[in-house]
């Protein structure tokens, strides 16, 4: 960005290396930007008597931007065909009119685009423009005293109570004229012609109506002098591709995909399961550490501190004499044996994602040849890791606080550049919370600059606002407590949370029912009917979602004694996996992908509209595209264990239900038609069978000739 200066109506901006910036004469406020490139705030300064570097004669006032992060210490995001709509406190002295608009431009071009702006009430304005490209923005707010819609204000008014407006006709034609002298010809000589006829005092009645034409104020918007325009803090969009914002994991050990009861899975052996990931619509399939697994301290069978002969390990206990994070497990294959399952993955339709787990087991390379990476016991051993009560003695964390801690971060970078260069663009990053903020933040900048498709999700569950901040700093997704919010209540509050706060500027939650280390109660003892209502909810009240695959297909519910965790781990064995069973979800997760694929208003998070029920074990709620050319109504049970009926009553006149008209409500799962009639509508779902109902809404309309039809 050094040094160019990009094409603005009327309106250079200027972008150096260590600032985003207006020319002098334009700004008033300047953004620092810290290495990688994020914007910081500056710390304002004491308004001096003498503002020598101000120009006092900018009247607007422009306040409480938004969106913003901030006050734009951080950025929004957007996907492409996402809308950002701006809004800001604007207001000038006196009873002058103003005007304001929004600039927004692309960082892969010189060229500012703008769109005017909008007062809503109370000197609140707004804007909305739409993300058409695959790379980062950036906007402001820009305001300015309106000297025309002013003058034409008053002219009016005057004119109206029959007074004298000949002086004020004058004004008019001289501020057209001088508006001229700064214009291209041809605008110059419609101006010049306005300026006759508004001049001319002997027609007053031409002259007023001639200033009142729409015509005249669309060409002096267009030629508005911006000298004293008053302009916001520059913020920044974070756009990327739309797979960061409609997502269906897969998850899937690789070493359990053997057909051999008694032997390791391979990659070449994987390849069957992606074939069925992806006939399921999925478009992820993550892998846990592919990486060798450490042989000292290996844990066993259940998480058991001795490892027996033949226990595979945790691939969470990364690096042996075999290699550490830039190699792959021999028992799964070579390295090329890799690159050839990702290709594969990639004919079907799949991305690959990596777990991109910052930790050693304690024979992994690093040990030996960067031992200041790592902290020392008093007694010199290297502190493994810890959550008390819980010991990975397994696991040696890195020591962020090193003095090596530069080339430490270049080497774990260098991880990451090396898996991209065998196709992989989406990783899960394993606890990133127990690592350096400051460390993700350049990680993710550096690696977004370079390739800004790859997209990385944060397995952080941990406290709310550190899950916040990991979003601010660049991840992508983020996991989130829908795992454990099972009543109306909880859901509600919670989906409510994540889409009318600001949280939806930045945070992209992704709803996983279940994962290889957790096993929520819900499932372990709301059997069959649990696993399809959490399924269900995940995929429809969130645009990205998951599911620990073979687990969840086949409703494993096993647990440890009072514990959330499975018995028997595919963490610490191989499993043989019975994939299927006629008793597993494979046709409904099928029947969901599908719906999903279909329905554009479930590929989006930020959209959804719950329903009152009398009935506290039913949660009802619609998604909706903008048109209305697709509405989604999701009505499910939250009883795992009983039939549950009640009303729902529907807002028809939010999507454009004409009122006392019946409409016709399909259901996508079963293909049963029901019709509805006005807001008021009888459900009943027993769990047994289905505990969920996913209608797509035909609204019925009129055709010119008067006869009904749905659509």
């Amino acid at each position: 960005m050094a040094g160019r200066t990009a094409q603005c109506v009327n309106y250079p901006f200027y972008l150096s290396r260590g600032t985003i910036r207006l020319k002098k004469q334009y700004v008033e406020t300047t953004i620092r930007l810290s290495a990688p490139g994020f914007p910081v705030p500056v710390r304002p300064q004491p308004m001096e008597p003498i503002m020598t570097d101000h120009d006092g004669r900018k009247r607007v006032i422009i306040e409480a931007v938004a969106p913003s992060i901030e006050h734009g210490a951080y950025p929004i995001k957007r996907v492409p065909g996402e809308s950002v709509t701006v809004t800001a406190d604007i207001f000038a002295d006196g009873h002058d009119e103003i005007s304001a608009s929004v600039m927004y431009r692309y960082t892969s071009s010189r060229d500012w685009h703008e769109v005017p702006m909008t007062l809503l009430d109370n000197d609140r304005w707004h804007a909305t423009f739409t993300i058409t490209e695959t790379t980062d923005c950036h906007f402001t707010v820009c305001g300015r005293v309106d000297a025309f819609s002013s003058w034409k204000k008053g002219l009016l008014k005057k004119y109206e109570a029959g007074q004298d407006v000949t002086s004020d006709l004058l004004a008019g034609a001289a501020l057209l004229r001088k508006t001229a002298a700064s214009v291209k010809k041809a605008t110059a000589s419609k101006l010049h012609g306005y300026a006759d006829i508004i001049g001319n005092t002997g027609a007053i009645s031409d002259a007023v109506a001639t200033a009142s034409q729409s015509s005249l104020l669309q060409l002096m918007r267009e030629t508005v002098d911006r000298t004293l325009d008053t302009v916001s803090p520059v913020q920044e969009i974070a756009v990327e591709r739309k797979r960061a914002l409609y997502s269906n994991w897969y998850e899937l050990f690789p070493r359990s995909c053997s057909a051999d009861p008694e032997g390791h899975g391979t990659f070449q052996e994987c390849e069957k399961q992606l074939t069925a990931a992806a006939g399921m619509g999925f478009h992820i399939v993550y892998f846990p550490p592919i990486h060798p697994i450490g042989k000292k301290h290996r844990k066993g069978k259940n998480n058991s501190v001795v490892a027996k002969p033949g226990d595979p390990g945790s691939p969470w206990a990364i690096g042996s004499d075999e290699g550490g994070h830039k190699a792959v497990n021999p028992s799964l294959g070579t390295l090329d044996d890799f690159d050839r399952l990702v290709k594969h993955a990639a004919s079907l339709g799949l991305e690959i994602a990596l777990d991109l787990a910052y930790q050693c087991s304690p024979d992994h390379p690093y040990i030996t040849e960067h031992p200041q990476w790592f902290r020392k016991r008093p007694d010199g051993s290297i502190q493994y890791a810890e959550n008390p009560p819980k010991k990975y003695e397994d696991i040696v964390p890195f020591d962020f606080e090193c003095d090596d801690w530069k080339n430490l971060w270049n080497e774990l970078k260098s991880v990451v550049d090396f898996w991209i260069e065998h196709g992989i663009t989406v990783f899960r990053v394993d606890n990133p919370h127990t690592k350096a903020f400051s460390f993700w933040r350049w990680l993710i900048a550096e690696i977004k600059k370079q390739h800004p498709e790859v997209l990385f999700l944060a397995e952080a569950f941990t406290r709310p606002k550190v899950m916040q901040y990991l979003a601010k700093i660049g991840f992508s997704q983020s996991y989130t407590y829908y795992t454990w919010r099972n009543t109306k209540w909880e859901l509600t509050e919670y989906i409510n949370e994540l889409t009318t706060t600001g949280l939806r500027e930045y945070f992209r939650p992704n709803f996983w029912p279940n994962t290889p280390d957790i096993l929520p109660e819900f499932l372990q003892y709301g059997g069959r009917p649990a696993f399809v209502l959490r399924l269900m909810l995940a995929g429809t009240l969130c645009s990205n979602y998951g599911i620990y695959g073979p687990a969840y297909e086949l409703c494993v519910r096993e647990a440890l004694p009072d514990r959330e965790e499975y018995i028997n781990s595919e963490k610490y064995e191989i499993k043989q996996w019975e994939r299927d069973s006629p008793a597993g979800l494979r046709d409904l997760i099928t029947r969901l992908n599908r719906i999903r694929e279909n329905n554009a208003a479930l590929q989006t998070m930020w959209n959804t509209t719950f329903f009152t029920t009398d009935n506290d074990s039913i949660i009802a709620f619609a998604k909706a595209t903008p048109d209305l050319s697709n509405v989604i109504f999701v009505i499910a049970n939250l009883d795992p264990f009983h039939t549950q009926s009640g009303w729902v009553d529907v807002p028809y006149e939010k999507f454009d239900i004409p009122e006392h008209q019946s409409y016709l409500v399909d259901d996508l799962l079963t293909d049963d038609k029901y019709v509805w009639n006005g807001n008021r509508n009888f459900v009943r779902l027993t769990p047994h069978i289905l505990p969920v109902h996913i209608f797509r809404v035909h609204r019925k309309l009129k055709r010119e000739n008067d006869f009904d039809y749905y659509y």
